[in-house]
């Protein structure tokens, strides 16, 4: 193997003498790779995963947190990200992570094919492995390492997604390495300067025009680890005030099977107005209402299961019973989705947009019963429900045709019902 260090590829001529030109590049990581231009972030880092691209937009060139107790799912929401978003470059950290994570990253980009070059998922590629046995100043400069390389592939205009897993780690072996300083210590034994270093990292994210008059973007996915789950403790909360995208993983859907775990009330997205014009002009005109639509029912369905707890769901209006019907359905058959479908694993805007005018088609059409005074419940009988959630598995990614014929028979289900009490 050649040693990039001692191949030299060329010499220029400065003021300072005579400079030769190596395969390799030497930069300190702890400083930012500098750029001729920060350009506003408006277009979406496209994953594939609903919730996300949908509910919890992730602007390309923008920084989210992956906050969550241990078994809700932070490394396989990275995994999934890593293997279907449309960044060019993937930057995979494992820091203080277990090693056979680590073995199974190698094992499955290895095996995965890359849909733009039809080559493994691991030539584009870069893993940084630093297990929980390794020293703790490692630990710390894995994180450095990983940015720096990043910022290195935005500078040839490539776009590049980083997976962080976990910053808790990283957060963790400052602490250590304060200790043995004998620095004096903040919260919960961390450095004082614990949040500047966490906004030091973050902030290194961003879609630039480098100083060769390329784009190139560094989009930054940081899992956090909290002890017990517990987001206040000081990393999730430091971390929350320089993010502006937190997908807030919940143990209580992780335990239901329910996955991705992301829970829908406690997550946000700041990038929502930034990226709504891509999302106008490249899905639908009216794709963000019809989010908005969707959250309303969610967060409709979040305030009368407090009521349900109390008096049970038998006493609510029907008007109350269809949210909750219409709730369900966005659950289930929406935000839930198998990473082991082949149709289910990745979805397109398209269809995802295609699924959102189903569920609100069977939205108004609830309402209308309602309206009639009709009950609600006769709608269970038809099982047209049950076809709107299994939907996602039923209409291929590449044919979305069918979609006409099930709101065909969603309308057709609900006429039915109609004529059935008239008579």
């Amino acid at each position: 193997m050649l040693d990039g260090r001692k191949r030299k590829l060329y010499k220029v001529e400065t003021e300072d003498g005579i400079t030769e030109i190596t395969m390799a590049q030497k930069w300190p990581i702890k400083q930012e790779r500098p750029a001729r231009e920060r350009m506003p972030l408006s277009r979406p880092l496209i994953t594939g995963q609903r919730i996300m691209d949908t509910m919890f937009v992730l602007a390309k060139g923008g920084a989210a947190a992956i906050p969550g107790g241990f078994g809700t799912g932070k490394t396989m929401n990275q995994h999934q990200i890593a293997k279907w978003c449309d960044a060019d470059i993937i930057v995979y950290i494992g820091c203080g992570e277990r090693g056979n994570e680590m073995t199974q990253v190698l094992e499955e980009f290895s095996e995965l094919i890359d849909p733009k070059s039809g080559r493994p998922l691991l030539d584009r590629t870069v893993l940084i492995a630093n297990t929980s046995n390794m020293p703790v100043a490692a630990r710390e400069a894995s994180i450095y390492t990983g940015i720096t390389m990043a910022e290195y592939y935005r500078d040839m205009g490539y776009h590049v997604a980083l997976m962080a897993d976990s910053t808790s780690r990283w957060a963790e072996a400052l602490r250590e390495i304060s200790g043995r300083l004998e620095e004096m210590p903040a919260e919960e034994g961390f450095p004082a300067y614990l949040p500047s270093r966490i906004s030091q990292f973050y902030e290194r994210a961003g879609y630039m025009m480098t100083n060769s008059g390329r784009e190139g973007s560094v989009s930054i996915i940081g899992a956090v680890s909290p002890q017990g789950a517990d987001f206040s403790e000081p990393v999730t909360q430091n971390t929350k005030r320089f993010v502006r995208c937190f997908w807030a993983l919940d143990k209580s859907l992780a335990y239901a099977r329910h996955y991705p775990a992301i829970n829908w009330l406690n997550s946000y997205s700041g990038y929502t107005g930034d990226v709504s014009d891509w999302y106008a002009q490249n899905v639908a005109p009216d794709f963000m209402k019809k989010r908005g639509e969707l959250m309303a029912i969610l967060q409709e369905e979040s305030s009368l299961m407090e009521i349900v707890k109390l008096i049970g769901a038998d006493v609510l209006p029907d008007g109350q019973k269809a949210t909750l019907e219409v709730a369900r359905v966005i659950r289930l058959g929406f935000l839930q989705q198998n990473a082991f479908h082949k149709d289910d694993t990745y979805v397109p805007m398209d269809k995802q947009n295609k699924m959102i005018d189903t569920i609100l088609l069977y939205n108004r059409r609830m309402k209308e019963l309602v309206e009639r005074g009709i009950p609600v419940s006769l709608v269970a009988k038809t099982g047209i429900s049950e076809e709107i959630i299994r939907m996602k598995y039923n209409i291929p990614n590449d044919d979305l045709s069918p979609f006409v014929a099930l709101c065909t028979k969603i309308d057709a289900a609900f006429d039915s019902v109609i004529r059935d009490n008239n008579s």
